[in-house]
């Protein structure tokens, strides 16, 4: 029997159509094809082990690590990446989050380095647009107290969505475009911010949007210790200081706490600022809004980026 006809017969059509995808992805070596596997198969394991919270995190660490340089370019590489350029977020309002879960076509946009500000993982490539599936977050599951609830990380599109309900068929489920803006908007609500997530074993490309706060999220906590795994959206919170009332709702709701009263009104760290638009969505006065800063990369928009492509 030939090796593909053994792994075709042992392997469940989900893990299939991913090393199929794989074999398609320029670039995309067997280390990689290992790696994103791994990734994908054991989630709540890889990520617990990246924050920490696993036990088993100082066992296993290095050998994540070491996965994960051996799936990068040489260190001989002029653009070596980093492990942020590996694995790495961006930051998405609602509306452009809406956007991701709601295209009801597919998409092919690739080296978005005007949009994902890293030297890998930047392809925005949808198949199968329509799949998604919501997945308890890896993150907060890791976390002792997590945030509830947990379902709110959505893998969209093939192989992935495929992928993860066939192997965590306790931890997640189908669902519609329709639930997924839900999940969207209802997060949004609790002051959490939206993420697109992009990673290398991961094809190279886009796979997820999850929800994240603060308190149990990798990435944000990885930021917060120096490591850029979050790139901001495009937009930075403007306050008009005449219908600003000083509540300090806003300023509570920051995921990111760059919100700050002085002298009775709001006042934005623009320079810290991600431009997630929590902030605009729990003020009561609507004195906050987001404004376009061409400084920073290209917002996530599938619409702007068809239409411009």
């Amino acid at each position: 029997m030939k090796r593909s006809s053994w792994l075709n017969r042992w392997l469940c059509p989900s893990t299939r159509a991913f090393l199929q995808e794989a074999r398609r992805t320029q670039g995309y070596s067997l280390v990689d094809a290992l790696h994103g596997y791994i990734y994908a198969r054991w989630p709540y394991l890889y990520i617990g082990i990246g924050t920490g919270e696993h036990p088993l995190a100082r066992v296993l660490g290095p050998l994540v690590r070491g996965l994960a340089r051996l799936s990068s370019p040489p260190s001989d590489d002029p653009c070596r990446a980093t492990f942020a350029d590996t694995y790495h977020g961006k930051v998405v309002p609602l509306e452009a989050a809406t956007q991701l879960v709601t295209v009801d076509e597919e998409i092919r946009l690739t080296d978005l380095e005007q949009v994902i500000p890293y030297t890998r993982a930047r392809d925005l490539i949808l198949k199968n647009p329509d799949h998604i599936v919501v997945l308890d977050c890896p993150c907060r599951v890791s976390r002792p107290d997590p945030c509830r609830p947990l379902d709110v990380c959505l893998i969209v599109g093939e192989p992935f969505a495929g992928f993860m309900a066939d192997h965590h068929p306790r931890r997640s489920r189908w669902i519609t475009a329709e639930e997924a803006v839900e999940i969207l908007r209802a997060e949004e609500e609790r002051g959490h911010v939206h993420h697109a997530f992009f990673k290398d074993a991961m094809l190279g490309r886009f796979y997820a949007i999850c929800n994240c706060c603060a308190c149990c999220c990798g990435a944000m906590q990885a930021r917060r210790s120096g490591t850029p795994m979050l790139a901001p959206s495009g937009y930075v919170s403007h306050v008009d200081a005449d219908l600003c009332v000083g509540c300090g709702l806003c300023a509570d709701a920051c995921p990111f706490g760059v919100i700050s009263l002085e002298d009775g009104v709001a006042v934005v760290d623009a320079a810290a600022c991600m431009g997630c638009g929590v902030c605009v969505s729990h003020c009561p006065n609507e004195a906050l809004v987001l404004v376009r800063d061409p400084a920073r990369p290209e917002p996530l928009e599938i619409r702007h980026l068809l239409e411009v492509q």
